[in-house]
């Protein structure tokens, strides 16, 4: 089991980026970063701030959520990149991209908890 675990979630729907942190927060017991854009995120992890998990939507300006996790990649590829996304066609690109996982919207809070835990438990 990995201990404080950091994650940081990365969505432009306030909505949606506040219910995931909410839940993460109170329910997984983690402490939850969140932007509403990519660019400040990635600014954020590339400060070097303790980040072990990204959860990024993918359609949001300036910066999408392919552009956020390919940065990532590059310069840590030891961080757990989970991509969320309304579009369908999306879970197969962010197979491809090398996406850790995919979380389809709108989930289901257990879904959410499934992936999490797989990273910060079962895998570890």
């Amino acid at each position: 089991m990995i201990s404080n675990v950091k994650i940081l979630v990365v969505d432009d729907d306030t909505l949606i980026k506040n219910l995931t942190v909410t839940a993460l927060t109170y329910c997984v017991n983690r402490e939850v970063k969140s932007f509403d854009n990519a660019i400040l995120a990635w600014e954020y992890i590339n400060q070097g701030n303790e980040v072990d998990i990204v959860i990024s939507d993918v359609d949001m300006p300036d910066m999408n959520g392919f552009e956020l996790m390919s940065k990532v990649r590059e310069k840590y590829p030891e961080k757990i990149f989970i991509i969320m996304s309304g579009v369908s066609d999306y879970e197969r690109r962010s197979q491809k991209a090398g996406a850790d996982a995919f979380l389809a919207k709108p989930f289901e809070i257990n879904d959410l908890f499934s992936i999490v835990q797989y990273f910060v438990v079962d895998r570890a």
